[in-house]
C-alpha cells in the first residue's frame, strides 16, 4: 500500500496567507495520525497472517510447542495464586473473627478485675470441723505450752473458711430459703472481721488502749468462760460494733448454715450466746 506524501501537500496549502497554513497545518497532522493508524492495522494483518502458517513450519513448530507448554505452566501457575488468593482471604476473615473473640475476652476479663469478689471459694475442709490442714499447723503453737520469751508466742487468729459450692447445694432447702451462696460468704467474711478486731485489740498491752478500747477490752474478759478457753468467739455486740452487719431474722438464718456447715458453733452460758470459729 502506497502512502502519500505530505510535505508537498503543506507546501500547496501554506501560499494564500498565514490563516490557510495553520489551517493545512492541522490537516497535515490528521492525515499523518490517519496513516500511522491505517499502517499499524496492515502490520498487524500481516503478523496475522504470518502466525496462520507457523504450524506449517517445521522450524517453527518446535517453538510454537514450547509456547503452547508454557501457557499450560503460566494458566496453572495463574489458578494457583487464585486459590492462594481465595486461602488469604479465608484466613483473613478467621484472623479477624480471632481478634474480636479476644477483645471480647479481654474486656470480659478486665471487667472480672475491676469487679474482684470480697472472697473466693476455698478447698473443701479435710476434718469434719471444717478446719483445713493449712489452718490448723500455725494455730498449733497458741494450744502447746508457751514459750520463754513471750515475744514468740504466734500471733495467729482463727478464720472461718468459705462455704463451697458443693457445700451450699448441699444444704436442706428449708434453711437457705432465698438465701444466696454469696450472702453466706458474705457474713463469714464479715465475721471473720470481727473475730480478728476483737483478738488484736485482746492482745494489746491495756496501759497502750484508749479508754473505749480499754472497755472493750474488759467487756471482753468478763465475756470468757472455761468453755472458751482456747476458742476464738464473738458475740452479737461483737458484730454490731466491728461490722455492718444487721442482727436480724436473715442473719440468724445464715447463722443456722453456718453451724449445718461447721464453720461456727454455738457457747451458751450467762444468757449469752457465743459464736465460736469451728
Amino acid at each position: 500500500m502506497r502512502i502519500v506524501d505530505m510535505e508537498e501537500d503543506k507546501a500547496a496549502f501554506a501560499r494564500p496567507g498565514d490563516a490557510d497554513a495553520r489551517k493545512c497545518d492541522t490537516i497535515s497532522s490528521d492525515l499523518n495520525d490517519l496513516c500511522f493508524h491505517v499502517n499499524s492495522k496492515i502490520t498487524n494483518i500481516k503478523k496475522s497472517l504470518q502466525l496462520r502458517k507457523i504450524d506449517q513450519d517445521p522450524s517453527l513448530k518446535t517453538v510454537l510447542s514450547k509456547v503452547v507448554h508454557e501457557m499450560f505452566l503460566l494458566n496453572s501457575l495463574l489458578n494457583k495464586l487464585e486459590e492462594e488468593c481465595h486461602h488469604q482471604e479465608r484466613l483473613q476473615s478467621q484472623l479477624k473473627e480471632l481478634q474480636e473473640s479476644v477483645e471480647r475476652s479481654h474486656l470480659e476479663a478486665q471487667h472480672l478485675g475491676e469487679n474482684m469478689p470480697i472472697y473466693l471459694p476455698q478447698a473443701v475442709p479435710s476434718s469434719s470441723l471444717g478446719i483445713t490442714q493449712k489452718e490448723k499447723e500455725p494455730c498449733k503453737a497458741e494450744d502447746s505450752k508457751p514459750a520463754k520469751k513471750p515475744a514468740k508466742i504466734s500471733k495467729c487468729i482463727k478464720e472461718a473458711p468459705f462455704i463451697t459450692v458443693e457445700e451450699f447445694e448441699n444444704v436442706p432447702p428449708y434453711m437457705k430459703g432465698r438465701l444466696t451462696y454469696s450472702q453466706v460468704n458474705m457474713v463469714i467474711a464479715e465475721i471473720n472481721k470481727a473475730v480478728a478486731s476483737k483478738y488484736s485489740i485482746m492482745r494489746q498491752p491495756t496501759k497502750t488502749m484508749l479508754n473505749t478500747t480499754r472497755n472493750l477490752y474488759f467487756r471482753f474478759q468478763e465475756e470468757e468462760t472455761k468453755d472458751t478457753k482456747g476458742e476464738y468467739f464473738i458475740v452479737e455486740a461483737d458484730i454490731e460494733e466491728f461490722t455492718q452487719l444487721k442482727v436480724d431474722k436473715r442473719f440468724h438464718s445464715i447463722l443456722t448454715i453456718l453451724r449445718h456447715c461447721h464453720r461456727v458453733r454455738e457457747i451458751r452460758g450467762s444468757r449469752l450466746v457465743r459464736y465460736a470459729i469451728c
